[in-house]
C-alpha cells in the first residue's frame, strides 16, 4: 500500500510540475543536433529529487541519521543542473556544485574511510565522469529511465540475494520515479524529457548505490553495472578526440544517435536495446566469480566489437 501512495505522490507532484513548465514556458526547442523535432517539456527528471524528498518524509528517522549527506549532494546537482536547464550557467560554477555533491557523496558512502587517501582522486574523476556519461546519453525517448530501471533492478537483487549493502526503500523509491517519469518520456512523441536534473539526478542516486555496493564488498567489478554506457561514451569521446572536435560541445556522433537520426529507429526500440545489453552484462557480472581483468575482457571486447562495427556500417552507409 506505502508503494501505491508513493506512485500516486509522484504521479501528482509530476503534473504539477508540468503545469508549472508550461506557465514559465520551460520547454527544449530541437534544432539541427536535436534528436527529437517537437518543442516538448523540459525538466521532466525533477520527479527524482521529488522521490528523494518523499523518501525523506516516510522515513524520517534513517534520513536524519544517515541519508542526510546524500540527500544535500543531490538535492545540490539537482538545484544546479534544473537551473542550467532554464538557463546556461558557467562551468565553473557548475564544476563547484558537482565537487561538493561529489564529496558529501563519497562521505555517505564511508569512501573517505574505507579508502586510502592515493585513491580519492580517482573516485572523484569516476563519478564526475560517470555522472557526464548520465548526461551524454540522455539524447532520446526511454534511454535515461529505462537503461536506469534495468540497473535499480539489478542492484534490488543483488540487495536481497546476494549481499544487503543499503535498505531496500533507498532503491524502490527511485525505481517507481522511474515508472513514473517513463509514463510521459517513453513514448514516440514523449511528454517531457529529463533534462540535465533528472539525468544528473537519477545519475547520482544509481552512483550514489553502486558506490556503497563496492564499498561493502570491495568488488570493483560493481562499476559494471554502467558499463554499456562507459563503452559508448568513452569510445565516442576518442573518435571526437581523434577527429579533432570539441568534446564538450553537443554532437550526434554516439551510436545511438546514428541509429535515431541517420537509421530513423525508433527511439524506444534504441533504448530497450541498451538496457537489455546492461541486463546481459549485469546477469554475468553478477554469477561471475572470475577476476575482474577476465570479467573487463569478456564485457569490453565484444561490446566494443559490436559498437565499433556498427559505427563503420553506419558511418559508411550514410558518408559521414
Amino acid at each position: 500500500m506505502e508503494y501505491i501512495l508513493i506512485t500516486i505522490i509522484l504521479f501528482v507532484s509530476i503534473l504539477v510540475y508540468f503545469k508549472i513548465a508550461d506557465k514559465y514556458n520551460i520547454i527544449d526547442k530541437p534544432n539541427h543536433r536535436s534528436a527529437h523535432t517537437q518543442i516538448t517539456l523540459r525538466g521532466g527528471g525533477i520527479i527524482f529529487p521529488i522521490a528523494f524528498i518523499v523518501f525523506c518524509l516516510f522515513n524520517f528517522k534513517d534520513v536524519c541519521q544517515n541519508y542526510w549527506p546524500f540527500g544535500l549532494g543531490l538535492l545540490a546537482i539537482c538545484t544546479i543542473s534544473f537551473i542550467d536547464d532554464i538557463k546556461t550557467l558557467s562551468n565553473k560554477i557548475r564544476l563547484s556544485i558537482h565537487f561538493i555533491s561529489v564529496v558529501l557523496l563519497l562521505y555517505f558512502t564511508g569512501a573517505f574511510d574505507l579508502m586510502p587517501f592515493w585513491g580519492w582522486p580517482i573516485l572523484f574523476i569516476l563519478i564526475i565522469g560517470t555522472l557526464n556519461a548520465y548526461n551524454f546519453m540522455d539524447g532520446i525517448n526511454g534511454m535515461t529511465g529505462v537503461y536506469s530501471l534495468m540497473t535499480l533492478c539489478s542492484l534490488v537483487y543483488i540487495n536481497r540475494q546476494v549481499v544487503e549493502f543499503t535498505d531496500n526503500n533507498f532503491i524502490y523509491y527511485p525505481i517507481l520515479a522511474c515508472i513514473v517519469f517513463l509514463f510521459f518520456n517513453f513514448r514516440k512523441k514523449a511528454k517531457c524529457f529529463a533534462g540535465d536534473v533528472g539525468s544528473m539526478g537519477i545519475g547520482f542516486w544509481v552512483i550514489g548505490l553502486i558506490t556503497l555496493l563496492i564499498m561493502k564488498t570491495g568488488e570493483y567489478k560493481y562499476i559494471l553495472l554502467l558499463s554499456v554506457y562507459g563503452i559508448e561514451v568513452v569510445l565516442t569521446i576518442i573518435e571526437r578526440i581523434l577527429l579533432k572536435e570539441n568534446i564538450f560541445e553537443a554532437h550526434r556522433r554516439h551510436l545511438y544517435q546514428l541509429f535515431a537520426n541517420e537509421k530513423k529507429v525508433s527511439h524506444l526500440v534504441i533504448s530497450s536495446v541498451y538496457a537489455i545489453c546492461q541486463l546481459f552484462v549485469n546477469i554475468f557480472l553478477i554469477n561471475s566469480q572470475l577476476p575482474i581483468w577476465a570479467i573487463i575482457l569478456i564485457i569490453f571486447v565484444p561490446l566494443g566489437g559490436i559498437y565499433l562495427g556498427l559505427k563503420w556500417m553506419l558511418k559508411k552507409e550514410y558518408n559521414l
